[in-house]
């Protein structure tokens, strides 16, 4: 067995890079956000049709996220599974897409000093549950608090004035 000039078997040393590429991977699979292609930035948010809470918010073809009754801020821990939408280096504002009120996107300044786009003063988060295009399975409650979709038209089968708690959309 060939081993180098610290007596670590070549072997076992490749075995070791080969696990921290994966370690890596796996880490920057995490930071990036769904169905965003490779970034974690978004210039326009939109809207799509969902069967139970009717039309929510997305970026590109992802879901989006507020942070309702929070217990903490969503911190770079936090950040690693919410993921917050930032607008592109250069961009200052967000455009509205079909369906989206203009006047309720605004932004805050996120740590690092990036824009993270906002909708009626709530920052926006992606989820890195959301493993499929359109497909929300960010809502519940974490250590920061609860997450919601982002409701813009409530369904006629939704309850109680727009929000389904049951699949937890917050209507704007």
């Amino acid at each position: 067995m060939q081993t180098d000039r610290q007596g670590v078997s070549a072997k076992r040393w490749s075995a070791g890079r080969l696990a921290a590429a994966v370690a890596v991977g796996a880490l920057l699979a995490v930071m990036m956000a769904p169905g965003v292609a490779g970034a974690e930035t978004a210039s326009t948010i939109s809207s799509a049709k969902d069967a139970k809470l009717g039309t929510i918010l997305m970026a590109g073809d992802t879901p989006v996220y507020i942070l309702k009754s929070s217990k903490a801020a969503c911190d770079a821990t936090c950040q690693a599974q919410r993921p917050p939408v930032l607008l592109p280096q250069g961009t200052t504002t967000a455009t509205a897409g079909t369906g989206v009120d203009a006047s309720k996107l605004g932004t805050t300044t996120a740590d690092g000093g990036n824009l993270q786009v906002t909708y009626g003063g709530k920052p926006l988060y992606w989820s890195a549950k959301d493993t499929s295009s359109g497909k929300p399975r960010g809502v519940g409650s974490d250590k920061f608090g609860k997450w919601a979709l982002v409701v813009t038209k409530a369904s006629s089968s939704s309850s109680g004035g727009g929000s389904n708690p049951g699949t937890g959309g917050s209507s704007f």
